[in-house]
């Protein structure tokens, strides 16, 4: 399988760059495509000195044609790209570099697929460091930055691969099947790139699809969305709940019990949160699944300080609290970070313009004080301050807003970067925005 074809790579970026450099090793004709023209050139010499025929800045109309065996698609390329219409008039197949890599994976590693709207990375990362902290081999890759086919000639029989899997990596996923796969969450995300909720939806749900009895799904109790959408899945269902008592992971007495056992007490874990709990105990219910017993799991809350760019301790400044939850690129993730505080919070809000609707944050809006607009969208953010009779100052960028909230806030205060908003107006992602955040703030 993927040996002497002939395939197209529609993307650079990590995935397409691994992707290229392990089926030219195996005897394809590798030709690889992107728009961009800015890539690494060790990354360009070494791929061309493997045989891969790269072409950058355009995507020429005839370079497609039927001769190819497969087309592997970055995740992030549009699903109405021209070659990926032209290559199912074609009859060739679209898969990405996931699916590649999990069709070529031997048959005794144990696979965890986690996805869902927010909470995917703090998860994924959780139950990775629990697996480690118990001394068992774990790869964390995925989403969350590292190609799976870069693991591939790592593996050992019996390890465990973690994998953050999103949306735009769903979309092309046939024959994929993990062991065990967790939905955290759902909610509307991500329509400009998959065109409607509802098929946002469908595609979240495609983690379960090649599921039976002998494989688990851990999911949300509480999110309705997630109920509905995984009533018929054929997966064994397990849940986790933050407000019920339930047969499955849960809170009662300020702890968290896996069925019925205490695991750990809520005032041992470092992270703050009602949804981080929830993160916790979806971790939890996996790791138990693979053996984990609870002195792990305690010693790894007892330290875990989250993940960078997820409501993020920055520093305090003479009694102001930072926090960068530069990761916040919808409603949604904005609504939780202003959940997690009880004090008077200066957020800084706004990024690219999606059309979303901030006034679906105006229930949690409660402790904030004052509002700084960024961004594409800042008039807006703007209007919508106005309407809550909040204090607001609009300004374009980061290095504008830090100080502005700066100077609104005293000491008591938490000052919040959670944009609700993606970065891509200004950073080519929302980690760029939130580390030059974090740079900003300890110059203050």
């Amino acid at each position: 399988m993927f040996t002497n074809n002939k395939i197209l790579i529609l993307g650079f970026a990590r995935s397409g760059y691994e992707a290229a450099k392990f089926l030219a090793k195996r005897g394809n004709e590798v030709v690889l495509n992107d728009m961009k023209t800015d890539h690494e050139q060790e990354k360009v010499d070494e791929l061309e000195s493997l045989g891969v025929k790269i072409v950058l800045g355009s995507h020429p109309d005839n370079l497609l044609d039927d001769s190819f065996d497969y087309l592997i698609k970055n995740p992030g390329v549009p699903i109405d790209h021209k070659y990926v219409l032209k290559a199912r008039e074609l009859g060739v197949e679209v898969i990405n570099e996931v699916e590649m890599a999990f069709r070529l994976l031997p048959k005794d590693v144990k696979f965890v697929g986690i996805t869902g709207t927010n909470g995917k990375t703090t998860t994924t990362t959780l139950i990775y460091e629990m697996l480690i902290k118990a001394g068992k081999r774990a790869h964390l890759t995925g989403n969350i930055g590292y190609p799976l086919i870069g693991f591939l000639d790592k593996l050992e029989p019996g390890d465990i691969i973690v994998m953050e899997t999103s949306c735009q990596q769903l979309e092309n996923l046939t024959k994929f099947n993990p062991d065990i796969a967790v939905m955290t969450n759902i909610s509307e995300a991500h329509i400009d790139f998959l065109k409607s909720y509802d098929n946002y939806k469908r595609v979240k749900k495609k983690i379960f699809q090649n599921h039976d009895k002998h494989n688990v799904a851990v999911l949300n109790y509480e999110d309705k969305e997630v109920l509905e959408l995984t009533k018929d899945i054929k997966s064994t269902k397990k849940y986790f709940s933050s407000n019920k008592e339930i047969d499955g992971c849960c809170i009662k007495d300020n702890a968290i019990y896996y069925y019925g056992e205490k695991v750990v007490d809520l005032k041992d874990i470092k992270l703050i949160g009602k949804h981080n709990y929830e993160n916790i105990m979806a971790a939890i219910m996996v790791v138990k699944e693979l053996g984990v017993k609870n002195e792990s799991i305690v010693s790894l809350l007892k330290e875990f300080n989250g993940v960078e760019h997820r409501i993020e301790y920055v520093k305090e400044i003479n009694g102001i609290k930072v926090y960068n939850d530069s990761k916040a690129t919808n409603i949604k993730a904005t609504q939780i970070a202003l959940s997690s505080f009880n004090t008077p919070v200066i957020i800084l809000l706004g990024g690219m313009e999606r059309n979303h609707d901030f006034f679906e944050l105006k229930d949690y809006m409660k402790h904030v004080k004052y509002i700084v607009a960024l961004g594409e969208c800042r008039n807006r953010v703007e209007a919508f301050a106005k309407e809550l009779n909040i204090p607001c100052t609009n300004v374009e960028t980061l290095k504008e807003a830090v100080p502005e909230a700066y100077k609104h806030a005293e000491k008591g205060d938490t000052i919040l970067l959670s944009p609700a908003s993606a970065s891509w107006d200004q950073y080519k992602c929302f980690e760029d925005r939130g580390t030059e955040f974090k740079e900003l703030v300890n110059k203050l």
